[in-house]
């Protein structure tokens, strides 16, 4: 029987293969697909942005944290607190931390002054062609088989010294760029310049 011959279902309309619910469940299965992709693709990164501002969490309140520390030391605590932030060191700064940091175990010694100090700012340093999702900046090179990334941080804090025989107390405003170093899961200060 020729093709043209073929009956055609009641109402003389030939149906074929798909109906017309047919079609239709085949889109709206595609959109599901299409949806469920979408939503695993947002689900993915928004989980790596969510882990990444909390590794920077992570990095500024370790930068607030040893700058803590520097900026309240006194004449008592000298020793405990360069120690203490000498642990918190790695790389060249741990190398010559003594001449770095010696200095102000010097003058905290010398002026036999009491500080009270404050953080007030802590920021994360970003260049302005850094483009979201890239990738953070290579650690410096000399550290680069030791950690994983380095972020600068910029740090403003206050500090009151009142120093032995003086009336007057003396506010000390820091400004300091700090890098902060992944070594094995551990952020320590890699890198200590002062801003003027």
């Amino acid at each position: 029987m020729p093709d043209d011959a073929r009956e055609t279902p009641r109402g003389g309309v030939f149906r074929g293969v798909f109906t017309g619910y047919g079609v239709v469940s085949a889109v709206l299965g595609l959109i599901a697909v299409v949806a469920v992709a979408a939503a695993a693709v947002i689900s993915v990164q928004h989980r790596s942005d969510t882990d990444e501002l909390a590794y920077r969490t992570r990095v500024l309140q370790a930068a607030a944290d040893w700058t803590g520390v520097l900026i309240n030391m006194t004449a008592d605590t000298v020793d405990a607190d360069l120690a203490a932030l000498h642990e918190g060191t790695v790389g060249a700064l741990n190398a010559d931390f003594e001449a770095v940091v010696g200095p102000y175990r010097k003058l905290v010694q010398t002026l036999k002054s009491r500080t009270t100090g404050q953080v007030d700012s802590v920021a994360l340093e970003t260049l302005h062609h850094d483009l979201p999702g890239a990738p953070p900046a290579a650690p410096p090179e000399e550290l680069s088989r030791l950690t994983s990334r380095t972020d600068t941080v910029l740090v403003v804090a206050t500090s009151v010294s009142e120093n032995a025989g003086t009336e007057q107390p003396r506010t000390v405003r820091w400004t300091l760029r700090l890098d902060v170093s992944d070594v094995d899961g551990r952020l320590l200060i890699s890198r200590l310049e002062p801003i003027r």
